[in-house]
């Protein structure tokens, strides 16, 4: 029987060796696991942890023996290069290839508000997220959708889908892929600083949208306001529009027990859960006090 050697890291990768320990044991070789510093938890302590419970035999990045030419690999949250043939290289990724390829694409979805979420298995390429497809497992979804509730929701994605491969390698099947259809492959473009700020003059569902999608385990949407506060937006609702003469967006228009509704480019958003953020950290910002207030 064929084996595969894991090289996983964050709670996608912890959550996948999970489910093959408790169902195809046999077809994992061994594990490496990755560390990344940037990362609030990138769950290497528990990988490492599940490995030795579980009689699995796992290297760290950096020090782990060659590979073998005819081991599978399964990369999963890898961020460095893996050399092995590329028919034997099966990488995960964030989205239904061929759309959304690149970087981020679980939360670019969510702000686009795609109607499926999902995982691609597909062999390794020497372009990303160009090689063959090998297999796909996709979760329709609906809106309001906190980022956190799909990262959950994925996750299971990637257990079905490498269950599936792995079911494949213990019959001792060849895994082969099929190749993506060139005419149908979008980018997701990679996200920084400036990416978690609000323009209000986008509809209060694309803000809401944005909102979610970045919220924790993200950093959380930021907006500041014409008196100088820095604030992190955490929850917004989306609430009943009205006839503005001169629609000023980012102003607020109404507050109920501390709570402002804001004047969007389309529709309206109370602001439900907000934070100043000081030196030391962030304070709550609600309620308000005062009414006169833009949002920037």
């Amino acid at each position: 029987m064929s084996s595969a050697v894991l090289y996983i890291m964050t709670q996608k990768g912890f959550e996948v060796l999970r489910r093959l320990t408790s169902t195809y044991p046999a077809v994992i070789e061994r594990v490496v696991i990755g560390k990344d510093s940037n990362i609030e938890n990138d769950f290497n302590k528990e990988i490492a942890a599940h490995c030795r419970s579980a009689g699995i035999a796992f290297d760290f990045r950096g020090a782990e023996p060659e590979l073998r030419g005819d081991e599978y690999v399964f990369a999963i949250s890898w961020r460095w290069l893996i050399k092995h043939p590329v028919e034997r290289l099966i990488v995960f990724h964030d989205s239904p290839l061929p759309r959304y390829r690149g970087f981020a694409p679980l939360v670019n979805m969510l702000v686009n508000g795609e109607k499926e979420i999902g995982v691609t298995a597909l062999f390794g390429a020497s372009e990303y997220d160009r090689g063959h497809i090998i297999g796909q497992q996709t979760s329709p979804v609906t809106y309001p959708l906190k980022i956190a509730d799909a990262i959950e929701l994925n996750n299971r994605n990637y257990c079905d889908l490498a269950e599936s491969i792995a079911a494949r390698i213990a019959a001792g099947e060849e895994i082969v892929g099929v190749p993506q259809k060139e005419s149908n492959a979008t980018y997701s473009i990679w996200r920084d600083d400036d990416d978690y700020a609000i323009d209000w003059s986008k509809s209060a569902e694309e803000i809401q949208r944005l909102v979610d999608a970045v919220g924790s385990p993200y950093l959380g949407a930021r907006c500041r306001t014409s008196k100088g506060h820095q604030l992190i937006v955490e929850n917004v609702e989306v609430v009943e529009d009205v006839h503005c003469e001169i629609r000023d967006v980012g102003k607020v228009i109404f507050m109920r027990e501390g709570r402002p509704t804001v004047i969007c480019g389309a529709g309206m958003l109370e602001l439900t859960d907000v934070w100043l953020v000081t030196d030391a950290g962030r304070e709550p910002f609600l309620p308000m006090t005062s009414f006169r207030v833009r949002f920037c």
